[in-house]
């Protein structure tokens, strides 16, 4: 696939945003207003509430089924 350049901001209906400088800013939001993780293969989140009304933020992505954290242990 070949590389595709913008000049302006990129917004993505999937939850992030990007700019020119390669920073992406992805949408915060509560546990309850995910939307369904069966429509949002591949969508990545950022939750303040970490799932049980917490102050702790977590990175979610849905694998189609649910949605889970991501870990920051190494692969394997």
């Amino acid at each position: 696939m070949a590389a595709t350049n913008f000049s302006g901001p990129v917004v993505s209906a999937g939850g992030f945003t990007g700019d020119v400088t390669g920073t992406i800013t992805l949408t915060s939001t509560v546990t309850a207003s995910l939307p369904a993780a069966a429509s949002s293969t591949g969508q990545m989140y950022i939750i303040t509430d970490n799932g049980a009304g917490d102050d702790e933020f977590a990175l979610v992505v849905s694998n189609g089924t649910a949605w889970v954290a991501v870990d920051t242990s190494a692969l394997s």
